[in-house]
């Protein structure tokens, strides 16, 4: 197997070459591989120090970003440029451990399409590793599959599995969910998880919300994506009838001597249930035209061949 490993960078000048340098003692069993280095807009010399030590280490292919697209479009091109049968992101802070790559690729040498970290003993603040044990369960339940961690950038995956799933947004964390919905063997391995020496952390709180939009977006995609009506459906007409119930309830209240229908806010809360139900259902129509005329004009089948 040919091995891409995909380094997404953003200011880690100082974790470049003793990364590279652990990269390289790890590559030696594998020397037909190479490392894509995506430089994503760094602003602390990171694109000039890769050009230098592209000189030192023949394996290196360097790509530099015009600006900040953030950590999925860095993954995004690298995979682009990948020519290896296996790619595997990981991340340049060097908290995850090159040492781990074999055990990654014994596990596709079984027959999996997708190996998965765990960061079983996290070394993050505690508050950190905690919001991300919240985030990782919710996206479990959206997704219906048992990987632990999806938040680890250290993954490998067969090309060939990935090669027809678009990276946009953050999506790059669930890749791996996606890729099982569509049919793809998936398993995981714990990993070794290093305290961050070098650099600073590039999360931050203000990613808790970018991940619960992104676990809805999740949900939909994995389970509605072809089916849109069937979503938007499902919430329109819940609605309807949580208004039909209401003002039911509301004539039931006035029948046995309770305030009129004036007199209560629920005939207007009624109305509100209703409108918006009338036009969620209308959305999954909308939606329903949109999907059917993306597949017919993309030439795309609601299906994969394995």
């Amino acid at each position: 197997m040919r091995l891409s490993v995909i380094l997404p960078i953003y200011n880690e000048r100082e974790n470049l070459k003793p990364l590279l340098e652990e990269l390289a003692s790890v590559l030696r069993a594998y020397p037909d591989s190479e490392v894509i280095a995506v430089d994503d807009g760094s602003t602390d010399g990171s694109s000039d120090a890769l050009l230098e030590l592209a000189q030192q280490f023949r394996f290196l292919r360097v790509i530099v970003l015009a600006t900040n697209y953030g950590q999925t479009a860095a993954i995004a091109a690298g995979m682009d440029a990948a020519t290896g049968d296996i790619v595997l992101p990981i991340d340049a802070d060097m908290q995850n451990d090159p040492a781990d790559i074999p055990w990654l690729l014994v596990k596709i040498e079984e027959g999996f399409d997708i190996v998965s970290g765990w960061r079983k003993n996290r070394q993050d603040a505690y508050l950190r590793s905690f919001l991300s044990r919240i985030a990782n369960q919710l996206i479990r339940t959206a997704s219906g599959q048992s990987i632990h961690d999806y938040g680890c950038t250290m993954k490998a995956y067969r090309r060939s599995v990935v090669a027809n799933l678009g990276l946009y947004g953050d999506m790059h964390r669930f890749l791996a969910a996606y890729a099982a919905v569509n049919g793809a063997r998936v398993t995981e391995i714990v990993v070794h998880h290093r305290p961050r020496t070098r650099g600073v952390s590039k999360y931050g709180f203000g990613r808790v919300w970018r991940v619960l939009l992104d676990i809805f977006l999740l949900t939909f995609f994995l389970r509605s994506f072809t089916r849109p009506m069937q979503f938007f459906g499902a919430i329109g007409l819940s609605s309807i009838l949580l208004g039909i119930a209401t003002i039911i309830g509301a004539i039931v209240i006035r029948l046995v001597g309770g305030p009129t229908l004036i007199e209560t806010p629920l005939p207007v809360l009624s109305a509100l249930f209703i409108i918006v139900g009338i036009q969620c259902v209308l959305m999954g129509v909308l939606a329903e035209m949109l999907m059917r005329t993306y597949f017919q004009s993309s030439n795309r089948k609601p299906y994969l061949l394995r």
